[in-house]
Formats: C-alpha cells, structure tokens, sequence
C-alpha cells in the first residue's frame, strides 16, 4: 500500500515510538501524583512541555489537551465568552468559510449562545484578502480565527496581517497551525495557537493549545484542576512524551523534510499534467496536492485504486456525501468538488511510491473518461 493520505495522519516516527515506549509499559505513574514515581513521570510531561514551546513564540504557555479538537474548542468558547463578559457588545466570530470543521462547526455551535459567527468570504485560490477582513472587523468582534495551512488545499494563509488587524480592534486571533506547527514560520503576536501529535508524525490522542502570557480562558472541562486550572484530566506521560518527541523531530529536520517534500512535489506536478490544481499553486505546503480532473467520479476512482490510499478531501468529513464546504469556498460546483482528490506526503514518502501512485491513479482515471 502507497500512503498518501499525510493531511489525515502522518507515519509514526520510529524514534517517537521508542521515546514513548518506557512510558506505557514499565513508568506507569500518574503524574499528578506526589510521590517519587508521579514526580519522574512530571518532569517528562515538563521537558516534553519545553520541547513543544521551542517551536512556539515565547511569550505564552502549552497545554496538553487531547488533540486539536479539544484545544480548539477551549480556545473558541473560551475566548467567546471571556470576551462577552467584558464587553457585551463583543459577540461577533470572524473566520475564513474555509476552516477546518473544528474551528467552523464550533463557532456555529456558539449562535445557540447569542453570538454572531461570520464566515468571511476568500477567493478562487483560497485565500482571504485584506479588504474582506477589514469590512467584517469592527468593536464588536470577540474573536477572529484562521487557519495557518489549509488541511484540504493546502493553502498558505498569510496570518500575521489578520493578527495585526483583530489586536488592533481589540479582538482574540486563533491561529490553527495543525498542518503547519514545525514546517510554516507561525504568527508571533497570535493570543492562542493549536497544535495536533499525530499530524507531525506523533501519536494521536494528544495535542496542545498555546496561550499568550496574561490570557486566561474559562475552562470547558472540570473537576481535578490539572493544567493550571484550563483543562482537567489526568495526562498521559507516554502521549505527552511522544508530542515532544515529535516536535524536537521536526525542529531538527524541518530543512530535510522541506527539501524532500519540494522534491516530491516537483516529480508529483510533472506526473499529474492533465489536472487542475485547486487553490493556490504558490501560496500553499507542497506536501498537499488537491487536484481535480473534469468529468472523473472521485469517489470511484479512489475505489479503484485499493494500493493507493489518499483522500477526497478532510478525513473528518469523510462519509457525509456532500461536497467540500472548502471546495465550495473557492467556487467549486457540486460536480468540481466531487471530481477532486487530495494527495499527501511527507518524511517517509519515496519519489518511487509518488511515480507509482501516480501511474495507478491516471491509468484508472483515463479508464473511467
């Protein structure tokens, strides 16, 4: 089997394996314990904690949250809510119509609370210009969420402009850097950054949420007070160890990973020449290829093709029938969208395995036209 499929899961990284292994089978302490075990099992957590902020602006702090998901719903509510309680007239959410479910699907949740989720429009190739921003942001807007690399298009949003513009009004910005924490530069004046473990080749079932020094959020989850009080759980040492693992991973070979993912890319573009590539060709993470060919059954196609796995778009979504809201975003028709398969690689992925991919999936779309 040819995995492409990075945007939904990356392999996990053998040293990572190794670095969590001790800790599920022999150190199985609780770390909030205060004996000499829960203690060794706290400072892995704490080393782990430091490795994850050195990719991180230094101004702020991490919490170990479950995965993207939670972290980005404690971020949403919570900054919804803080903001409200200051100021009641602040009950606008501002974000791209492209975000990520997580982000969407929880600022709409929000309109049952009485506030205003604002999906802002973006153009053809994803993006989200200046000028739609500026006309949806005034003094009433709580929050202003987007995200760094799109997980369908892979389109790179340019977010320190948008951070500028919610400081500037007063506003929270939540940058969701899932697909980009350890290969994107991130916005050094966000309020509140999210991370996943099992999208930088880390396990799944943990992730993180970095706040801004001086900003505290009510809690979504009660009861033992861990994390400073945001997030109760006990945490997992072997998760926690296997996030920091992950990220001191991707400091140390981001140049590698960047040139071998650009190499992939360039033997990728060549191999795929009759389709169209959806989003932004330049402004976008070459490890993501969203492309569509007109007339082809996606759908099919991707059951055809059993030694191939890739993705019609987010894993999240998958099995709803409808077309991607994100495809939809950019002007897609219903027939576009579902004509639209994505392609996702990385660390681990061959040029052979693009070359053969590639071969398996034109044959059987030049079958099916």
């Amino acid at each position: 089997m040819i995995y492409l499929d990075y945007q939904a899961t990356t392999p996990l990284a053998p040293e990572v394996y190794e670095a969590m292994t001790p800790w599920l089978r022999d150190n199985f302490a609780n770390p909030h314990s205060a004996h000499r075990l829960g203690r060794a099992a706290a400072a892995v957590v704490e080393v782990a904690r430091e490795q994850i902020a050195a990719l991180l602006p230094r101004n702020g702090r991490v919490v170990f949250t479950s995965g993207a998901t939670e972290a980005l719903n404690i971020a949403i509510f919570g900054a919804a809510r803080r903001a409200r309680q200051r100021d009641p007239k602040r009950t606008r959410i501002l974000l791209p119509d492209t975000e990520h479910a997580a982000v969407r699907d929880t600022a709409l949740a929000l309109a049952a609370e009485g506030f205003e989720p604002v999906l802002l429009a973006v153009e053809a190739d994803g993006m989200l210009t200046v000028e739609t921003l500026a006309a949806a942001m005034d003094d009433r807007v709580a929050l202003l969420a987007v995200m760094l690399v799109n997980n369908e298009i892979g389109v790179i949003q340019p977010v320190d402009a948008p951070g500028d513009a919610a400081r500037a009004a007063g506003a929270l910005f939540l940058c969701d850097a899932v697909q980009g924490y350890g290969r994107i530069d991130l916005p050094p004046h966000a309020d509140m950054i999210v991370l996943s473990g099992h999208k930088i080749h880390g396990p799944k079932g943990i992730g993180a949420l970095w706040l801004r020094d001086g900003l505290d959020l009510p809690p979504l989850l009660h009861g033992g007070g861990q994390e400073g009080g945001l997030r109760s759980g006990t945490l997992s040492p072997a998760l926690c160890v296997g996030l920091g693992a992950a990220a001191r991973l991707m400091a140390e070979r981001r140049e590698a990973d960047a040139a071998h993912v650009e190499a992939l890319w360039r033997r990728a573009r060549g191999l795929f020449v009759d389709w169209t590539v959806n989003g932004s060709e330049d402004k976008r993470y070459h490890g993501n290829l969203n492309i569509r060919r007109a007339g082809l059954d996606a759908a099919r196609l991707m059951s055809e093709c059993r030694d191939v796995a890739f993705s019609l778009g987010s894993a999240c979504a998958s099995g709803s029938g409808r077309p991607s809201h994100v495809l939809r975003a950019i002007g897609l028709s219903d027939a576009q969208a579902r004509s639209s398969i994505r392609l996702g690689f990385g660390r681990a992925t061959t040029l052979d395995e693009i070359e053969r991919a590639a071969h398996i999936i034109n044959s059987a779309a030049d079958a099916q036209l």
